[in-house]
């Protein structure tokens, strides 16, 4: 029987030599490596090394390298070209149409399986509109205290605001130290545009790489990954300012937008393999995948299960090497096939699903859950009207969850250089529980909702010593149009004063200076155009919180 399966195989494998030039080739071991768990630094930075004694994460046997042995003796079989290797996977991406190769590939004994790679069809891809006169979009403007606010955000100051950026970077949080892998179709003209000019300037671009064509020219290709990069890293005071535009970033080619071909799904496994081993902290993954031009290899929304896809699979390899993984959910929710794709299943990724300005989830966002039930998205960030970089030098608007996952990312940059011993998946945990449907998730839309990562912060602070406000009231309590309450501060501090609806979604927020021994008697105006009905209002400092449910009449 066994020899039945292996004829039909090595028949199989033949057949498909005529259609497919690309190859995911599984070994069975790692059998006569060099390469020793005592040893990480003959394949792992300093940074990759140190990010898991940081969270307590040994090397293991996934860490090592494929056999060299194994891949010579792939080679040696005929006309066959080395893509890459996979460590976790224990595999190698080869190139070859030589059929007598592909068999004798499959008689070699440490090899477990031969599979042609085709690229998962996007649903829908990312759709763009642009406009001149940004004045006309429906964007916020900042509070009274704009001279607190720690950059000129302009029109992107609503995208950033709705998740609490802002106070990240008013405590002084950019991303600095932090390095994020983007991995993407191309960064078009990045190493030329003025939106990027401040991360050349100050060296914030640490390399490139293309794992479509093998080398490290990506500034000549798709434009997608450009976008996705202004959202975190972007620059241009009083237009655009990314959620983490002091982090360093890896910029990393793993889709060919111009193909249809599995191959890109191992192109990412490389990608995500590199980063880790360079020392990534975040990995941001603005691509999603579902079917193949071969429609017998579609994934089905069973195989939507976290553990099934590889791309998935490797998603969570990668947090599971202390890496923090943030992808978005895809814009496939207007269309017949409405699921996320993958990665956005992965069971430790953040996945991301767009709102508009306002708040309110949009009609292309892909739904939850995964095929296993868990919640996806995880949560949601602004994806309509999104303010990116143009490729004429200036700013335009876009819409798709490609744009809610790097706003989502860098700000999760923010949060881990604002808490630096804390695991991957303790950050993680505080913005699941900051988002406002945190205690009434949905599994199809919101998720947990809109996160707070300025709440996600002091839910991170709770080991440090905090006072808790008490017989503080405000008044008038209900109010109309403003309210007034005093606090004590016993140190120099900025506290962020937060105003959430019933739903937990926030509508007011201000940033206040408190001098040390200081009473402070706080008014909040201008909020006449809020509903009547009942509000949460919180103040959080370095070494205070306080909270009072009020009302609007």
């Amino acid at each position: 029987m066994k020899k039945m399966v292996f004829f039909l195989l090595a028949l199989s494998v033949c057949v498909s030599a005529m259609a497919y030039d690309k190859y995911w080739i599984v070994f069975k071991d790692k059998n006569g490596t060099p390469f020793t768990v005592n040893n990480p630094s003959a394949f792992l930075s300093q940074r990759a090394i140190q990010r898991r004694v940081n969270q307590n994460i040994p090397v293991t046997q996934n860490d090592l390298p494929v056999t060299p042995m194994y891949v010579q003796l792939v080679l040696a079989t005929g006309n066959v070209n080395l893509r890459y290797t996979s460590r976790w996977f224990n595999a190698i991406s080869i190139q070859t149409t030589d059929a007598n190769a592909l068999a004798a590939i499959s008689a070699l004994p440490f090899v477990q399986s031969v599979q042609p790679v085709m690229r998962y069809k996007r649903p829908n891809d990312d759709y763009i509109e642009t406009f001149n006169n940004l004045s006309n979009a429906k964007q916020a403007s900042p509070s009274k205290n704009k001279e607190l606010l720690a950059y000129n955000y302009g029109p992107s100051f609503n995208q950033i605001n709705m998740i609490g950026g802002d106070c990240m970077h008013f405590m002084g949080y950019s991303g600095e130290g932090m390095v994020v892998a983007v991995l993407d179709a191309g960064f078009y003209k990045v190493d030329s545009l003025p939106v990027f000019d401040s991360l050349w300037a100050n060296h914030q671009i640490l390399g490139t790489r293309d794992f479509v064509t093998g080398d490290t020219m990506v500034f000549e290709d798709h434009w997608h990954g450009t976008m996705v990069l202004s959202c975190m890293g972007g620059y241009l005071s009083g237009q655009i300012v990314g959620t983490s535009p002091k982090a360093s970033y890896w910029l990393l080619r793993t889709e060919d937008a111009d193909t249809e071909f599995l191959v890109e799904e191992d192109n990412w496994v490389a990608g995500a393999e590199f980063a880790d081993s360079v020392g990534a902290d975040i990995l941001n993954t603005s691509l999603g995948y579902t079917t193949f031009d071969d429609n017998s290899m579609n994934h089905s929304y069973q195989d939507l299960d976290g553990n099934t896809c590889r791309i998935s699979v490797a998603s969570d390899f990668a947090v599971s090497k202390g890496m923090f993984a943030v992808c978005s959910a895809g814009n496939s929710g207007a269309s017949v096939w409405y699921h996320i794709g993958a990665p956005a299943d992965a069971d430790s990724a953040l996945t991301v699903g767009a709102v508009d300005a306002g708040g309110v989830i949009t009609n292309f966002s892909s739904r939850g859950p995964s095929a296993d039930g868990d919640i996806k998205p995880n949560v949601c960030a602004q994806g309509r009207d999104a303010i990116v970089s143009s490729m004429g030098g200036g700013i335009q608007t876009a819409n798709g969850t490609s744009f809610s996952s790097p706003i989502t990312c860098g700000a999760v940059a923010c949060l881990w250089q604002a808490n630096p011993t804390m695991t991957n998946m303790e950050i993680y945990d505080a913005i699941i529980k900051s988002a406002h449907k945190y205690n009434f998730p949905d599994d199809s839309l919101y998720g947990y909702g809109i996160p707070d990562f300025c709440m996600a912060n002091i839910i991170l602070s709770q080991s440090k010593t905090i006072n808790l406000v008490e017989n503080t009231h405000v008044y008038p309590n209900p109010f109309n149009k403003s309210f007034s309450f005093v606090l004590e501060s016993a140190t120099n501090q900025m506290v962020i004063l937060e105003l959430k609806d019933i739903s937990g979604k926030k509508v007011y927020s201000a940033f206040y200076n408190m001098s040390e021994n200081s009473v402070n008697t706080i008014e909040v105006g201008n909020l006449s155009h809020l509903d009547r009905g009942i509000y949460m209002l919180t103040v959080t400092g370095n070494e205070l919180f306080y909270s009072k449910k009020i009302v609007k009449e």
